[in-house]
């Protein structure tokens, strides 16, 4: 099993490249376009804004190889927001995987935004990703914007409004949490997504 993580400069990085290790999963870490499509299982870490992190893989010539992976992919944080059709972030195009537009949270009364902090998934449907993730697992968000709660939602989560926290449309997946810092959940979705279909 060939799993690539996409160096696409997100400071999350390392933490996802760690995390894998301990499940025993030895990732490659790599901008190479040809080393991405040859993978059986990508993932796109991403910390950030949705501007510089799509210029960044448009700079490294990954845009199209992703768009065209026929393995599954996994986004997580930004990596999951660049998986839409486009972000409200910048007004910037993204990847067109999933349907949708990436928008910013809702600020309310005493509501903070970023969401930053431990909070709890509301399952959706069920599926392999989620797999041993029970109803109401917590796990750690850092972000402003958000995906809608579609039919490509899988869980959810709520932080003022109801966002998308876990998504999936046949291959292409995504966590808008840091699996990487969410302790055993986080770890299972991972194992889940380097297992599924395997």
């Amino acid at each position: 099993m060939k799993v690539v993580l996409v160096d696409a400069g997100g400071a999350n990085l390392g933490s996802v490249h760690y995390a894998l290790g301990r499940l025993g999963i030895k990732a490659r870490v790599s901008g190479d376009a040809a080393e991405i499509a040859a993978a059986d299982r990508v993932i796109l870490p991403g910390v950030g804004a949705a501007g510089p992190g799509m210029a960044r893989l448009r700079e490294l010539g990954l845009v199209e190889t992703l768009r065209r992976l026929d393995k599954p992919l996994l986004g997580i944080c930004l990596g999951m927001q660049l998986l839409y059709e486009s972000s409200e972030e910048g007004g910037v195009d993204c990847l067109g995987l999933l349907p949708g537009r990436v928008q910013r949270m809702p600020a309310a009364p005493g509501l903070r935004v970023p969401h930053m902090g431990w909070n709890r998934l509301q399952r959706r449907t069920d599926s392999p990703l989620l797999e041993g993730i029970p109803e109401g697992a917590q796990v750690y968000f850092v972000h402003g914007y958000c995906a809608p709660v579609d039919a490509s939602c899988l869980a959810s989560s709520q932080h003022g409004e109801a966002f998308a926290a876990v998504v999936q449309r046949g291959r292409v997946a995504g966590a808008q949490f840091h699996p990487e810092r969410s302790g055993p959940f986080g770890s299972r979705l991972l194992a889940n997504f380097i297992e599924q279909g395997s």
